[in-house]
Order: structure tokens, then sequence, then C-alpha cells
């Protein structure tokens, strides 16, 4: 006797409906499963023939193969277990196989026939949708993350018994009412841009950041505030459009890192990886073809901390990412997509002591130590990256003093109004939500420059010979500031600024004369704690927003 259950297997951070043919023949008693099979899915045999004993059925001692079709496509997970079992009773003829025809089906099971939680319902439940299925049957604990999928039925089952009375009649099982679109109502802010005293200059990048999407680095010396504010740059985002809180969602599905309460991700994401982290977790991949931290950081935050302690060839990868918002992944067996429209904020300190040419401090590295760590940032990654900030220790009388500090909902409104602006202009775009997205052939089609703003760009390209690529950053960088402040076109002011947040790739910060000024020459001044002419040691020049 021959049945067949449909179930779905992973495919990045989808799923493709997988068939299950089960065949019941004479012989001696044996079960076999088939059709790439990996780790947990071969060893499902075992559990399924457990669960069914213990759940009152009697299966004939007969032959037993499961054929999971089709060949060519990795099974991974116990997810199969269900659809394995009910195809079983379907060949035994101890139920009906028409009613398996109408879902697809997902599900692990313990021992004694109760249905356990598996990772990936999400797109199981947009792939039954896709298939033109009526429904699924998943685990009652992952029913309500099926039911963000509009159209489709969802029953949510606990143990076989409830799985084989629905399917049979007897016992019908009611079907989950679909979520809403909504992704949630206001925010609290748990860390907030008013515990931050001082460092005007920092918001301001951070603010500009958050209204476009744009990727940011800070440098600065310890303990003046690069992580505390990074961390806070959650809290002035905009809040995620359902269709983005579904995308992220299927990413931490797959992964299993949804929350026992939690269907839908109503937060944006913030990654914050150690620096020891492998080229595999930063972009995903490895064994099991897993995302990456990137792909966590989906329509989120990615930060990286102490940017120059990451592995040269981990940073590397970062720059196809960053530029597609994709990353593409081949294997010997198949090709995997996974998405990664993220915000890139990083901080690093000036040099490996992290004192280099800080006042009250004296920098002991070598120079040849100071060169080796900024060279870790290849100029490729550097050029894309649009927003360079230098941060200074906070200053005493900003510290002692109780200044009315403006809160992250300030910030926030600034850039929902920002965002506003440009989701009306780029309405007609598919995947295009912010100005850092917008492709650069359009560029002259929503950038409307001042004559002032065209001729600080063209004495800016010409004078620091900016690549092509910074060329269009600088332009859609400029047109963020002229969202955030209601501008039609971009003025001079607008254009001034984003030229000025493009100082770190020329590394001006780095090489300065005994005044304590940027320059600009390709032959580094020796890096030495020179005193300028009126005492005392030199600041950083103001790189970024000076």
């Amino acid at each position: 006797m021959l049945a067949r259950v449909r179930s779905g297997a992973l495919m990045g951070i989808d799923a493709v409906v997988v068939e299950c043919e089960v065949d019941m023949a004479l012989g001696l008693p044996y079960f076999n499963v088939v059709g790439l099979p990996e780790g947990a899915a071969r060893e499902s045999k075992v559990r399924v023939v457990s669960a069914l004993k213990n759940a009152g059925f009697d299966l004939p001692q007969k032959r037993i193969t499961v054929n999971l079709a089709p060949a060519d496509i990795r099974k991974e997970g116990a997810a199969f277990e269900l659809p394995i079992a009910l195809g079983v009773l379907a060949a035994a003829r101890l139920m009906e196989e028409e009613p398996l025809e109408r879902y697809l089906f997902g599900g692990e099971l313990s021992l004694d026939g109760s249905i356990k939680p598996i990772r990936g319902v999400l797109p199981l439940a947009v792939a039954a949708r896709n298939g033109g299925f009526q429904g699924v049957m998943v685990p009652a604990a992952n029913a309500a993350e099926a039911a963000l999928v509009e159209g489709l039925e969802v029953l949510p089952v606990a143990h076989l018994k409830e799985a084989v009375g629905h399917l049979t009649g007897k016992t019908p099982l009611t079907p989950l009412t679909r979520m809403g679109t909504s992704v949630g109502e206001a925010r609290e802010v748990s860390a907030d841009m008013a515990d931050v005293r001082g460092q005007p200059e920092l918001k301001l990048a951070l603010e500009l950041a958050a209204a476009g999407g744009h990727n940011i680095l800070m440098a600065g010396p310890p303990g003046s505030g690069k992580t505390m504010l990074a961390r806070r740059l959650p809290g002035i985002l905009p809040e995620m459009s359902f269709d983005e809180a579904l995308e992220v969602t299927k990413v931490y599905s797959i992964l299993g890192l949804l929350g026992d309460e939690q269907a839908l991700m109503r937060e944006r994401p913030f990654r914050a990886p150690h620096h020891t982290l492998s080229d595999a977790g930063l972009v995903g991949g490895g064994p099991a073809a897993r995302p990456g931290e990137l792909s966590l950081a989906h329509h989120g935050v990615l930060f990286l901390d102490e940017l120059p302690e990451f592995r040269k060839n981990v940073l590397e990868v970062l720059r196809q990412p960053l530029e597609e918002g994709a990353i593409h992944l081949a294997r010997a067996t198949q090709h995997i997509t996974y998405p990664c429209r993220v915000m890139l904020v990083a901080a690093m300190n000036p040099c490996p002591c992290g004192y280099f040419n800080v006042p009250g401090h004296e920098c002991r590295c070598l120079e040849h130590r100071i060169f080796a760590y900024h060279e870790r940032i290849s100029g490729p990654l550097l050029d894309r990256i649009d927003i360079t900030v230098q941060t200074r220790p906070v200053e005493y009388h900003d510290l002692a003093s109780k200044p009315q500090e403006l809160p992250s909902h300030y910030y926030r409104q600034r850039v929902e109004a920002a965002r506003e602006r440009q989701r009306a202009r780029f309405h007609d775009l598919p995947g295009v939500h912010c100005n850092a997205q917008m492709p650069s052939h359009l560029l002259r089609r929503y950038c409307v420059l001042s004559p002032l703003a065209e001729k600080a760009l063209k004495n800016a390209v010409t004078h620091f010979g900016l690549s092509a690529r910074a060329h269009d950053r600088i332009l859609k960088l400029a047109l963020t500031r002229a969202d955030l402040e209601g501008h039609g076109r971009i003025e001079a002011t607008d254009m001034r600024l984003a030229v000025d947040c493009r100082m770190l790739d020329r590394r001006g910060w780095l090489y300065f004369n005994t005044r304590g000024t940027a320059s600009a020459s390709p032959r580094p001044a020796p890096l030495r704690n020179q005193a300028p002419e009126h005492g005392g040691s030199p600041r950083l020049p103001p790189v970024g927003m000076g």
C-alpha cells in the first residue's frame, strides 16, 4: 500500500514542499527512510514507530519504506516525523489518505505520541499558502507563528491522537484565528538617549544614520560613549512594517530563536557579536547552512564594537552584503540566499591602547602598531560607510551638571517624519524603504541640488579624489539631512555636512601636523603625540561632524 503526505524542507529562509511517500509491503519487518535525510531525519523512524505504538495504533508486521522527495534536497531536523507517522497510518489503511492532501504537516514526535515544537514553521506556512494548500497542521506551540500568514487554515495539535481524530472526522480541531497585521503598540524604550550626557555631534550623527538607514563608524577613546549610544540607536529607529517584521521573524524561526510567547518579531533586531566571530558566523553557512549575524540583524542594527579587532577576512566578507542587502551562498547541492538589509554601526579606538592624541593620556603604542591597527580596515569597506564621527571624552561639566537632554522619543519623531518622506518618495520601488537603499541610477531623479550644493559636491570629489561609490553615498546622506530638516531640495549646508561625514576613509584624522590639524598628504606625518605651539596635547581633528 502507498500513501503520500506533504511537508516542507528549509532552503535558506524559505521552505520547499517535500512529498513523504510511504510504502508498506510484505516482507520482514523493516523501516527505512530514503531521500537524502540528515541527522535527526534518519532517526525519525525510531521515534515514529514508538510514538504510534504508545498512542495505541497497531501496525502490521511489514516492510515500510519512506521516500522524501525531491531527493536532491537535504532533509534536516525532526519536522518530518508527524507527516511520516500519518503516512504510515494511511498506508496501513488505518485512516483515509484523502484528508492528507489538503494540508502541509510538520512536527516532532515524542515517544508517547505528543508533538513537540519545531523550527521554521513560518516558512512552512508560507510554502503552504504559495502551494495552494488549504492549511497547515503544526505543533500547538508553533501555531501562533503559522497564523501570521494570511489565507491559511492553521490546525494546532499537541498529540498524535488529536491529529488523527481531526483527519478522520471524529474530533475536529478548531483552526487558530489569524493574527492582525499590526506590529504592536508604542514601544517602551529602556535605554534612552536622555541618559547620555553631552556628545551632541555623536547624537546628530546617529539621528542622520537612523533617518536614512546609513552605515556609521565612531572612532574615539574608551569611555567616550560609543557603545552606550550605539545601544540606544534601536530606540530612535522607526517601527517595522508588518512585511518587514514577517521577514525578520522567518530568520529567527528557522533558527528556533523565537520566544515561547513570541510569534512575531516586533522590535528591530540589534546584534552585537564578539570580535572572535568567524566569517561563517557573520554571513551564515557552515555544515548545517544556517543564517549568520548579518541576517539576524535584518531590518535592524549590526553593531561591531572594536572593529579592528575582528579578523580581516571576516570584515572583508561584509563588502558585498552591505552593497546588495543579501548573501548568496553556493554549496555542492544547493544555492542559498539570506537577506541582510542592515545598518552597520561600528566603533573603534584611535590606536591599540585607545589614547592616541587624547588630552590627559599618554599613548604608548609604537608607530608601526598604530598603522597596522588601522590597516586592518580596508579602504573598500570604509567606502561603504556613510558617516564617520569622532568621539571625545565627556567633559566634567557635562557629567556634573543636570541638563535636560533630549529623550529618544524626540529623535524618533524626527526620524519617522524623515522616513515618511522617503516612503512617499519610493512608494513605487519595491524593496526600497530609505535613502541608503536607493539605487544609484535614481540619484539624479530624486536628489535635486541647489547651485551651491552642486559646487560643494564638485569641490569635494575633485579635491579629495573620492570614489564613485563615495559620491553616491554623499548624495544619499545629503538627501537624508534635507529630509530631516524638511528641505524640498539639497541645500549647501546639507551637502557640506554630508561631505564632512566622509572624513575617515581619507585617513585625515590620523595624519596631523604639529598644530594638530588634519593632513590629506599621501605620506603620513610621524605618529607622535607632539604638543602644539600654544602648549598642551593636541586633540584628534574633528572628524565626521567637525
